[in-house]
């Protein structure tokens, strides 16, 4: 318990041009990406923020794939308090949509942890939110210029006036909210790619899962609306020596997929092998899947 309280440190952020953080909940982890540009408890204000000195190229970072994960241990405390005011966690991601102002935290915060206790990554598309569950995965579409990103919501925050969501520094640059700080954007919820048609896919190879030792079987790192997202994916798995790597295209509610799948391979040892492989390139919930 001491240790918990010790962990609630000031740390809020808030992008215009210099984003700042307010303290997180005692009763959470601390939250590292949650603007507010005034009030009290600001982290560190003599520490300005912003992006990294040399852009990173963006085009070969895949956004993240809608992954069916179990909620996080710390951050989805509800109802819990920010600079005295009360919020509460959604129980359900389903069927979210809203519209407000984005804003964006960068160097400042790198590093750092996040409300649900992961490292904050700015190269990473994420963001923070107030009430959506986490992790939970939504569509950030700048009702500005129409650009659209997906982002994995692993944060809280923002609490600052009416901003609805703060995004990573690679997602700013994405959706081009980076240039002025904050832009109108629409959120909306993701479930996890159709998983539910699928079957059952576990983070380690089990003993319970149920693969016939004859049977191959596929890893899935990501599923996408974009074929040039799954192009890049498929290079990076690709560059990295996974030589197996395809592209299959899928028809979903009326929409094409393109799923990136490694595979074929038969037995709990390759299957192991495979998914350590993915994950040593920043893949850390591939899926198990029976079919192409």
């Amino acid at each position: 318990m001491r240790l918990m309280l010790a962990l609630a440190v000031l740390a809020l952020a808030g992008c215009s041009s210099a984003p700042k953080r307010a303290a997180a909940p005692a009763d959470q982890a601390p939250a590292a990406g949650t603007p507010a540009q005034s009030g009290g408890g600001l982290y560190a204000p003599h520490i300005a923020d912003g992006g990294p000195p040399i852009p990173p190229d963006i085009s070969a970072i895949p956004e993240p794939v809608p992954q069916a994960e179990p909620l996080s241990r710390y951050g989805n405390r509800s109802p819990y308090t920010v600079l005295g005011r009360s919020y509460r966690v959604l129980p359900s991601a389903q069927g979210y949509h809203a519209r407000g102002t984005a804003s964006w935290y960068g160097t400042k915060f790198h590093g750092r942890a996040t409300s649900s206790l992961e490292p904050y990554d700015m190269y990473r598309f994420s963001a923070a939110h107030k009430s959506l569950p986490l992790p939970s995965y939504v569509r950030v579409t700048n009702l500005d210029n129409g650009r659209s990103v997906v982002v994995r919501v692993n944060d809280r925050g923002p609490f600052h006036g009416d901003r609805l969501i703060d995004l990573s520094y690679v997602a700013a640059v994405k959706l081009g909210v980076h240039i002025r700080g904050t832009a109108p954007v629409e959120v909306v919820a993701l479930d996890p790619d159709d998983l539910a048609s699928e079957p059952l896919q576990s983070a380690t190879p089990a003993t319970d899962v149920a693969v016939a030792p004859d049977a191959p079987v596929y890893l899935q790192v990501g599923s996408f609306a974009d074929r040039d997202n799954a192009r890049r994916v498929h290079r990076r798995l690709r560059d990295s020596g996974i030589d197996d790597a395809r592209i299959f295209r899928a028809r979903v509610n009326g929409q094409s997929l393109w799923r990136v799948r490694a595979g074929p391979v038969t037995g709990i040892p390759a299957i192991t092998s495979l998914r350590r492989q993915l994950q040593a390139i920043g893949f850390p919930y591939p899926q198990l899947m029976h079919s192409p």
